[in-house]
């Protein structure tokens, strides 16, 4: 049974620093692509950022570059957003899904497993 538990959420004024936490378990963490989504208040859920297996390879959407940092640690089973400069379009859940297949794509429908997701909150 593959588990994805996100931590690190809260409300934080514009300009500053979250950094968001994920523990997996019960699958082959190490060998797959991770990814994290989010989702505002009448909206769909959006791509953010994904980190392929070995860590090499990440992607971000536009509006993130530059300011958010994905990263694992395949030893401890995580997977980490560093999200600085936070401005309040970023305010939403933020989840972290698995994508076994490792097709590296901003579509949620590529990801097989999600996380209950954390709230994140920027106040301006």
């Amino acid at each position: 049974q593959v588990q994805l538990v996100e931590s690190g959420g809260g409300l934080v004024q514009a300009g500053g620093s979250l950094r968001l936490s994920c523990a997996a378990s019960g699958g082959a963490f190490s060998s797959w692509t991770m990814g994290w989504f989010r989702q505002a208040p009448g909206k769909e859920r959006e791509f953010v950022s994904a980190i392929i297996w070995s860590g090499v390879l990440t992607y971000y959407r536009d509006s993130v570059k530059g300011r958010f940092t994905i990263s694992r640690d395949n030893a401890k089973n995580m997977v980490y957003l560093q999200m600085d400069s936070l401005k309040s379009e970023d305010t939403g859940v933020y989840y972290c899904a698995a994508d076994p297949e490792r097709s590296s794509s901003s579509r949620p429908v590529e990801y097989d497993y999600w996380g209950l997701g954390t709230q994140v909150t920027v106040s301006s």
